[in-house]
């Protein structure tokens, strides 16, 4: 049975603008045929229909770019095993995708554009399960890790770092997921913001969102001594060896990401000249100040450049973080590393590339963790 790209997308198109109808269609199908299957899911499943429809829609869309796919699919493989899916599972889930994609785009339904989604799907599904067992005779499903320093940096913000039972190999730039005892069965995403370490020890930085179970456990809830789970790192923001300067552009916590990259760089003992600028809305947001004066002082061809948007009295960089790209030489020629709130996100790179940069040499990722 042939990949038919174009059936796929034509049809996922009406399925897009009603995406919390179709996520939540799809798990009621699962979880009707499949009760057994309720018990891997956290109680609340509003984040969930989210990542799946967030998925699947990358999926869709990459289905013409094999190269990118692979990967994607084999980190999403390779994820899913802290979760206890096993290749049966993927049977119950394609019967009911199969039966929510049909019947929210019945209007252009055909044997045809069925075909397409059992080709598209088999194809997404064997390459998991593949990766999958791959990495089950290399790493462990998930990793205990212990909190062995807690820092509240900020009213909202705390660097928290841990160390893994076992050791855990990872690209810098990368994300994994955590879960806590407080909240079992709820896995959320933080970027690590380190590069790897002798000690292998790991770092992240938090930001208590408001209803984010997770990240306000880590912020105001977590002290060293207690335990939490590390899903396996994934994630495509890593460093290029392209021999070019570099802009690391941060808002908020989209730091983490950005400050293992540097790490990294610095320690490869390469000497491109490096402008990272991190912004905030508050200079009191600006929670990493001082570990960047250190890497600076350390590291001549390092600049740091804080960027406060909604204080006027700041004695420094004003303004938001695509506008303050403009306000420097052309970046063109620069290798680019984007990462905070998606909004912020995209608006930089539109500047970016309407700049001259080009889209090959902008590396991007939102901020991991809680919306």
């Amino acid at each position: 049975m042939s990949l038919n790209p174009r059936l796929v997308k034509e049809s996922f198109a009406l399925v897009e603008p009603v995406a919390p109808k179709a996520a939540a269609y799809f798990y009621g199908r699962l979880f009707s045929a499949n009760p057994h299957l309720r018990a891997m899911f956290p109680p609340a499943m509003d984040m969930q229909r989210d990542r799946l429809f967030n998925a699947l829609t990358r999926i869709v869309w990459m289905l013409d770019s094999p190269g990118g796919l692979s990967s994607y699919l084999a980190q999403l493989g390779r994820d899913h095993r802290k979760y206890g899916v096993i290749a049966e599972h993927y049977t119950a889930v394609g019967t009911a995708l199969l039966a929510t994609i049909r019947h929210f785009a019945a209007e252009v339904w055909t044997d045809e554009i069925e075909a397409a989604w059992v080709a598209a799907y088999g194809m997404a599904s064997e390459m998991m399960v593949e990766a999958a067992s791959a990495d089950a005779g290399q790493a462990p499903p998930w990793w205990l890790a212990e909190v062995i320093d807690h820092e509240v940096r900020s009213r909202d913000i705390a660097v928290v770092t841990v160390r893994p039972s076992q050791r855990m190999d990872y690209t810098p730039g990368q994300y994994v997921t955590v879960q806590t005892a407080r909240w079992p069965r709820v896995w959320r995403t933080f970027s690590i913001a380190n590069a790897p370490r002798d000690d292998n020890t790991l770092r992240f930085h938090v930001r208590a969102v408001p209803g984010g179970w997770v990240s306000s456990t880590l912020v105001r809830h977590t002290r060293i001594g207690d335990q939490v789970l590390l899903g396996p790192p994934v994630g495509t923001m890593v460093p290029v060896d392209s021999g070019r300067d570099m802009l690391c552009v941060a808002g908020g916590t989209g730091l983490a990401p950005l400050k293992a990259i540097v790490e990294h760089v610095i320690a490869s003992g390469r000497r491109p000249n490096i402008h990272l600028l991190h912004g905030a809305r508050f200079a009191r947001e600006l929670y990493d100040m001082p570990d960047l004066a250190r890497m600076e002082s350390g590291f001549p061809w390092l600049r740091v450049l804080p960027v406060v948007s909604d204080e006027p009295a700041f004695d420094g960089m004003r303004g938001a973080l695509p506008d303050v790209t403009e306000r420097f030489h052309s970046w063109a020629e620069h290798e680019v590393y984007v990462c905070g709130p998606a909004s912020m996100v995209s608006r930089t790179v539109q500047r970016l590339q309407a700049s001259g940069v080009p889209p090959c040499r902008i590396h991007r990722d939102t901020v991991q963790g809680e919306p």
